[in-house]
């Protein structure tokens, strides 16, 4: 039954993107030339509003930086995850709690344990998808941007 939250078709995506407002990145750095930043930059000049989650940062892209999930004030309709896969599962709870429509791990990134956790509680899980692409190739971007791959998957 869970499985029905794991998301990758086309159509899904879409909707989901044309739902999102509201996107909390966790792992977005504030370096231009990372594959977080880039995105995240995409993201907000398509007119969602970005929400920065990085303890190390007080702002990026001229939004205010939270710590955790959990220290967000308003409700987040899509995660966007940027750390390595094996470290996913640390934001285990944090999503749990603030629960979220869409929990998306970015292209390289896989934690079926989390997956699972969060298609059980409701959330909508997409895997291994660059959420900049994806945009483009859905809604027709002039240019389609070169999505830079966070955690290259190895063998």
């Amino acid at each position: 039954m869970w499985r029905k939250n794991i998301i990758g078709d086309a159509e899904k995506i879409k909707q989901i993107l044309s739902e999102a407002k509201t996107i909390a990145v966790i792992g977005l750095k504030n370096d231009p030339d990372s594959p977080s930043y880039r995105v995240a930059s995409y993201l907000q000049k398509a007119g969602y509003k970005i929400i920065p989650v990085n303890p190390k940062y007080d702002n990026i892209l001229g939004e205010k930086v939270y710590r955790k999930l959990t220290e967000i004030p308003e409700s987040i309709d899509v995660v966007d995850i940027f750390r390595a896969s094996k470290r996913v599962i640390v934001h285990l709870n944090e999503v749990l709690a603030v629960k979220p429509k869409v929990a998306w791990m970015q292209a390289g990134i896989e934690n079926w344990e989390a997956a699972e956790a969060w298609a059980k509680a409701g959330i909508k899980v997409v895997m291994n998808r660059c959420m900049m692409s994806e945009h483009a190739v859905l809604f027709g971007a002039k240019e389609m941007p070169t999505c830079p791959v966070s955690f290259p998957k190895r063998d």
